[in-house]
């Protein structure tokens, strides 16, 4: 990981069209402005992970659900 030091105002590029810049600092948050393409996808980590966790717990129900009905099909 690379860990870099910025100030208000003051910016990181990243590859060809991606910039990220200090807005401001809060206390201990830091208020950042990215500027991409419409097309490179921007999305906050904690959400990302919360529906891939939310997708996770509906592809192990569907599968539950699936094992239920193909057992209620079987004859015994």
């Amino acid at each position: 990981m690379l860990v870099l030091t910025r100030r208000p105002g003051q910016s990181i590029i990243v590859g060809d069209s991606i910039e990220l810049v200090v807005v401001r600092i809060e206390g201990d948050r830091v208020v950042l402005g990215i500027e991409a393409p419409r097309e490179i996808r921007v999305v906050r980590s904690e959400l990302l992970r919360a529906v891939e966790a939310e997708n996770q717990v509906s592809k192990s129900a569907r599968e539950r659900i699936r094992e239920l009905l193909t057992a209620a099909e079987t004859p015994t």
